[in-house]
């Protein structure tokens, strides 16, 4: 009993949220990782074959999937299948989106696969001979407890004292060490900046070459329409805006849809399709038993055929009047309804009987509700003639009046957000800031529950509750090393993955008119979440104990930061990598292998009931790029922050694989595997770029206050030019590049007549030369918008139908899917392949 309590005395707590206490062992990890990673590619490369609607789900129900090459059904025979799948294919199969997405990391795979030579060849000897090399069996700097005191002490003190100490770490000023390889670190910074910005720039121009060629070859209702805000309320109708337009001498204007407040009808729509639901259920509640009597007298009747002339009578019996009168005579479903004051009496009613006729008296109200007049708002969609009409008064200003007649591109048809058109402004304004504000508070505050969870990895309180594990974990290297190493890693791995989900919830709660607004605001959501809380947070700030102090102390003296995050970046090389590592060999697998879809399967078979339900759920999966972007730039940074450091060709050549495996496995989901029904013609590019450049500028930040810890005070001033430069290019990029990721060029619109001229009667300069012929399929865009119209699907969508069984859709039609008699047999994984459609869920 006293020796518990002396051990509890001498165990002092760990701070889990200090990356510093965690084991930095990297053989571990990568043991660990290879571990997942070869598990979950094995299982894809036997499962896929077996599994083709669920692994090629996109494939087998896109239209525009359906030119790619076949899969072999070989273990291995895909891959090169997919590798030679060019960037014409993807673009004309999955669009802008999905070229820009792997676009990033193709130039990811360039840009590191020659930084990683460099730091090999050139800046690891260096590091070797002056400082030190990290290596896998050497990932902890020998000299970290100098530099820890040096980082407490330097919150306290000034740079001066600090660089006193450091000078005295060893006891004698004279054998400080030879600084001169600190010049190598200047002429890197400045080499490996240049040339992540030379090939941001070249990648920039090939994306805006390939989108101006792809939008000014194609003619979709949504290069012909604009969104038009703030309209004054002398104008709000369809023909004043018309004429307003017209008179101005931009082009013809083909139609307006001016939005109006249709909120009642939406909720009736949405009521309907409540009680249309409810009504399959109780159909399906109280037919099965027929449907499976059925089913057994038909095997019967085929597996034991017997003569014409043998008990005929007993035969015809057996099946018209005992099984089906059985069926029909099973009690009918029923339902509580409540009336009376206050509802407060309740009754039992025929469930099918009451839903039918609710939904007969709600297909009244809507008949009549849709030739109502509702009234205007300050919102429009416009739809011109001629795609150069379109894009003239796209960028030109209208009225002087501030925010008042405000043109901006048009999302998609099926991309809008209905019922945020008719919202007044100043309440979808609101509703973004109050979800703007709680995510940062959110975001800043979101290590204190975590911290409380993650005291149960703390080898002490593993103590106090377990004895006998901790004593394990302290015998056995490798336990603990996984306790230490591995968890931390996956917790901080899993919570990019959870949390984004909540930030997709919010978004979608922020009043934007289309889901690829929507999308882009994830992006920055999540990116934010993870820079902060994964980089920032553990870096500049240490832990969660200690951000407000050094925050605080940061305020007073903005140069600490830079001082701070040069130190703390050297003493988290292991973790960063082990981070990398996880992400790239351990994680990626699974995404390929798709194991939250096959892992939730059980239960969205166990919620799906109706018909309707199954023909939802077998859709492919949506891919959302705010899940899987932000991650990967944050990668991006941090191969660029070690890229000089010691660490830093252990975390290039990380970097380097993650890149290379993820390329591959995004290419694969996005052309064969998952569907992406909203587009934004490649907008997340300039999200994109601006991110990495604030990369940029941490990591230079960074290398300047590193060359000073030092005592490289000349290089160190010399990095500090590059910061403003950065600054200057972002403006830059904003000026010059960014107009042309957003508008099509009027020299790119092509004549419908002649493909190859443009419509200022010139052959077009984008690298084609005379004679290039459009192209002879559709596009993406022009297959998906094919008869849309802008208009709210609620004022002209037909009623549907109840699914009763697989006899009949929405329309009363036979539909070509076979469900539910996959539904009456043995239903697995391999047969159905059932999961959610939440592509819906954000409107």
């Amino acid at each position: 009993m006293e020796a518990n309590v002396a051990v509890s005395k001498d165990c002092s707590a760990i701070d889990v949220t200090d990356p510093k206490n965690i084991r930095q062992d990297i053989s571990v990890q990568l043991v660990l990782s290879l571990a997942l990673g070869v598990s979950a590619f094995f299982g894809f490369c036997i499962l896929r074959p077996k599994w083709k609607t669920l692994y090629a789900a996109r494939k087998r129900q896109s239209d525009a999937a359906k030119a790619l090459p076949d899969l072999p059904d070989t273990f291995f025979g895909w891959m090169p299948v997919l590798y030679r799948v060019t960037e014409e294919q993807v673009l004309a199969s999955a669009g802008l989106d999905a070229y820009v997405f792997l676009s990033f990391f193709q130039m990811s795979i360039k840009l590191f696969g020659i930084m990683f030579l460099l730091a090999s060849a050139i800046l690891a000897p260096i590091n070797k001979h002056f400082d030190w090399l990290q290596t896998f069996r050497n990932s902890t700097d020998p000299r970290q407890p100098a530099l820890l005191m040096a980082q407490s002490l330097y919150i306290d003190s000034s740079w001066s004292n600090n660089a006193d100490f450091m000078a005295l770490v060893d006891g004698d000023e004279s054998k400080l060490p030879d600084t001169s390889y600190l010049w190598a670190y200047l002429v890197f910074t400045y080499f490996f900046t240049g040339l992540a910005i030379y090939f941001m720039a070249r990648q920039t121009r090939r994306i805006i070459e390939v989108r101006q060629d792809y939008l000014g070859s194609q003619s979709t209702i949504t290069d012909r329409t604009i969104k038009l805000s703030g309209i004054p309320p002398e104008l709000r109708s369809e023909d004043k805006i018309k004429d307003f337009l017209e008179k101005l001498g931009i082009g013809e204007v083909e139609s307006v849809t001016i939005c109006r407040d249709w909120g009642k009808l939406d909720e009736m729509m949405d009521t309907r399709a409540y009680i249309l639901r409810k009504l399959e259920e109780v159909w399906t509640a109280y037919l099965p038993q027929s449907t499976a009597s059925e089913v057994r007298i038909s095997q019967r009747s085929h597996e034991e055929p017997q003569d014409d002339e043998s008990e005929p009578n007993h035969h015809e019996q057996d099946n018209l009047l005992g099984n089906h009168i059985g069926a029909v005579e099973k009690p009918r479903p029923t339902t509580r309804i409540w009336y009376g004051l206050l509802n407060l009496q309740h009754k039992n009613v025929d469930a099918i009987d009451y839903y039918e006729e609710q939904l007969r008296k709600l297909d009244d109200k809507i008949t009549a509700a849709r030739h109502k007049e509702y009234k205007p708002t300050a919102l429009a969609f416009v739809t011109f003639g001629s795609t150069p009409a379109c894009q003239m008064a796209m960028q030109a200003v209208l009225d002087p009046v501030p925010m008042q007649l405000l043109v901006n591109p048009a999302p998609a048809p099926t991309d809008i957000v209905w019922q945020n058109t008719y919202v007044p402004r100043s309440t979808r304004m609101l509703s973004s800031w109050t979800i703007t504000i709680f995510i940062l508070v959110l975001t800043i505050f979101w290590l204190i529950p975590v911290a409380a969870l993650a005291g149960l990895l703390d080898l002490c309180s593993i103590r106090r509750v377990w004895p006998g594990l901790a004593n394990l974990l302290e015998s056995h290297y490798v336990l603990n090393s996984l306790v230490r190493t591995g968890l931390p890693t996956l917790v901080v791995s899993l919570l990019n993955v959870a949390v984004p989900f909540l930030y997709d919830y919010l978004a979608n709660k922020q009043g934007m008119i289309s889901q690829g607004d929507v999308e882009l605001s994830v992006i920055s959501k999540n990116f934010l979440f993870i820079f902060f809380n994964v980089f920032l947070v553990f870096t500049v700030f240490g832990t969660a104990s200690s951000f407000w102090p050094v925050l605080q102390e940061s305020l007073r003296d903005t140069t600490k930061i830079a001082y701070l995050l040069a130190v703390s970046v050297q003493s988290l090389s292991g973790f960063y990598t082990n981070f990398i590592l996880l992400q790239s060999i351990g994680l990626l697998p699974f995404r390929l292998l798709e194991f939250g879809s096959v892992a939730l399967y059980p239960f969205t078979l166990m919620w799906a009931k109706t018909p309707r339900d199954y023909a939802e759920l077998v859709q492919p999966p949506i891919f959302k790029y705010g899940f899987y972007l932000p991650s990967a730039i944050l990668i991006y940074i941090l191969c660029m922050v070690y890229s000089i450091l010691p660490a830093g060709y252990m975390v290039l050549f990380f970097g380097l694989v993650y890149f290379t495996f993820g390329y591959y496995t995004y290419k694969y989901q996005l052309l064969y595997a998952m569907d992406h029904p909203q587009h934004s013609t490649g907008g997340a590019w300039p999200m994109i770029c601006y991110r990495i450049l604030v990369g940029l500028g941490v990591f230079q930040l960074m290398m300047a206050g590193l060359i000073s810890l030092k005592r490289g005070f000349t290089p160190a001033a010399l990095v500090v030019p590059l910061i403003p430069f950065t600054m200057w290019y972002s403006v830059y990029f904003e000026r010059t590049y960014e107009p042309l990721t957003k508008f099509i060029s009027l020299r790119s619109i092509r004549l419908e007549t002649h493909s190859d001229v443009n419509m200022a009667d010139a052959y077009i300069g984008l690298g084609r030369p005379p004679g290039y012929e459009r192209r002879e399929s559709a596009t993406l865009d022009e297959e998906r918008e094919r008869g849309l119209r802008y208009v709210n699907p609620n004022l002209v969508a037909p009623l549907e139908k109840p699914w009763i069984n697989n006899d009949s859709d929405s329309s009363g039609d036979v539909p070509n899917q076979d469900r539910e008699a996959s539904a009456a047999s043995s239903i697995s994984l391999g047969d159905t392949h059932i999961w959610r459609d939440n592509g819906d869920a954000n409107v």
